[in-house]
């Protein structure tokens, strides 16, 4: 199975789970949709795509990308995952950043953790950070067991 992994990150955690999962699935191919022009994925059996979610919302770049490509990853296998320091599953992140038919086609969906380094984050983002997480030091929450159950969904 052919796969490409598609992400966009503002601080490196998607980058560190995508790049782990592609670890796991022989010849995948990364590509960040910060920097173009992107790779056709037509050659690929897989496509996965994955954001850091900030205050409930996934990366710009991410949105754009699936709007302008909706038709065609509804005929890949498609995983989506993201990326961020809450440390539940919750669905209403995936209803608020992804259309139903997107949902609907992907065999596999993930929140796979987050990092938050205080040396990378605004001034802002370190507040917001602290208010809601009672965190100020660096904090990884990246779940390799998750990476691994979302890797054997999207490969059965």
């Amino acid at each position: 199975m052919r796969t490409i992994i598609f992400y966009a990150t503002k601080n490196g955690a998607a980058a560190e789970v995508a790049a782990r999962i592609a670890s796991k699935i022989e010849g995948a191919v990364l590509h960040n949709l910060k920097q173009s022009p992107f790779p056709s994925f037509e050659d690929f059996d897989c496509v996965i795509i994955g954001s850091s979610v900030y205050a409930g919302m996934i990366l710009k770049e991410t949105k754009r990308f699936l709007s302008q490509n909706a038709g065609k990853l509804r005929q890949r296998k498609l995983g989506l995952f993201i990326c961020g320091m809450s440390t539940k599953e919750d669905n209403t992140t995936y209803n608020n950043n992804f259309s139903q038919d997107i949902l609907q086609t992907a065999k596999a969906k993930s929140h796979l953790g987050g990092i938050f380094d205080p040396k990378k984050a605004g001034t802002f983002e370190r507040f917001i950070i602290k208010l809601v997480t009672k965190k100020s030091e660096y904090v990884n929450t990246i779940d390799d067991s998750k990476i691994e159950e979302f890797v054997k969904e999207i490969k059965s």
